[in-house]
């Protein structure tokens, strides 16, 4: 009777810091940050990177990246058990150093992805993340770091299937400069 009792006592502790926790982080932005190291030259990993359509060959949520143009693209995705659009923009894009982007649309959410040469046939790839869980599920999600297990496993992938495959689908070598800055000199 004493550990149900206890078990009971626990379980309300637990609920109320859960909820205060909800409370305090309602209508902030997440972050999680993950990265991993490619077995491949720089400029391979990015231009495979670029390749935004295929993204649903190693990421496991994505359904669909449809590429409207150089800068904008609609995503379709399963969070959390529903299947959500948006379209994003990528608001810099340095070929072998950085993609950056924006939701336009749908869920906030934005990011960058880096690309750093550790030698000439070793790559680190970190992704860095930005997002605003949408309800209590998306925000309990976010408090056990499922947003950060996800994409650590998506690069993962990623690693492995360009490892085996040993070259890019593709490339985009084009360069998008930051709001405000100008383009870098190549």
């Amino acid at each position: 009777m004493l550990n149900r009792i206890l078990g009971l006592v626990a379980v309300a502790v637990g609920g109320t810091l859960l909820a205060k926790q909800m409370q305090q982080s309602g209508g902030k932005r997440s972050q999680s940050s993950v990265s991993i190291e490619v077995d491949l030259p720089v400029r391979t990993v990015y231009d495979q990177f670029t390749q935004f359509e295929q993204f649903p060959q190693f990421m496991e949520s994505v359904h669909e990246v449809r590429q409207l143009d150089d800068k904008r693209l609609h995503w379709k995705a399963d969070v959390f058990g529903k299947v959500i659009e948006w379209d994003a923009e990528i608001t810099e894009q340095i070929p072998d150093k950085k993609i950056a982007w924006q939701s336009i649309s749908g869920t906030p959410n934005g990011g960058k992805v880096t690309f750093e040469a550790l030698s000439d046939s070793r790559t680190k790839v970190t992704l860095e993340l930005n997002y605003e869980p949408q309800d209590a599920v998306e925000t309990m999600g976010d408090m056990v770091g499922a947003v950060r297990m996800q994409a650590r496993s998506n690069l993962q992938r990623f690693k492995n299937l360009l490892e085996q495959r040993g070259s890019e689908t593709g490339a985009w070598r084009g360069t998008i400069p930051k709001e405000g800055g100008a383009a870098p000199m190549h």
